[in-house]
């Protein structure tokens, strides 16, 4: 069994955003020479996901305006306002760790001849809810 591990750096310049990993990991697949294992995709950072579902700008918009209602970014530090007691640490990105947990760290997918084995609408993509920096995602494949 052999393994390969590779790291992807982005800056995403907006405060949230979706991000296509897809290509970099086909590509990265493809490089590793693993023909037949597995793929994980990881968020190294605890305010943002990857997740796989379709690459169609409307289900994004979606996911965007439904986090949002769920989880609202709020600067504050006060609870009873509607502020995160997390914001008191001097960040302000309390909301940005609860989308993270709601959309996930992490994905595995198969790799099979070579390729990602994946369904025909499926998308694998980086969910950033706290951009304006350089932030990691692994990538690292074990198999034959």
């Amino acid at each position: 069994m052999k393994s390969h591990t590779e790291e992807l750096w982005l800056n995403v310049p907006e405060r949230r955003a979706i991000v296509s990993l897809h290509r970099d990991i086909e590509r990265l697949v493809a490089e590793s020479g693993i023909k037949d294992g597995l793929c994980l995709v990881n968020a190294m950072q605890i305010t943002a996901s990857v997740f796989i579902n379709d690459d169609e700008s409307g289900l994004h918009a979606d996911y965007d305006r439904w986090l949002e209602e769920l989880v609202p970014f709020d600067a504050g530090t006060d609870p009873a306002s509607g502020g995160y007691l997390h914001n008191r640490t001097g960040e302000d990105n309390a909301d940005a760790h609860h989308k993270r947990q709601i959309m996930g760290r992490e994905v595995v997918v198969a790799i099979t001849d070579g390729k990602l084995h994946l369904g025909p609408w499926e998308h694998i993509f980086y969910y950033e809810f706290d951009g304006r920096r350089k932030k990691r995602v692994l990538v690292k494949m074990i198999g034959e």
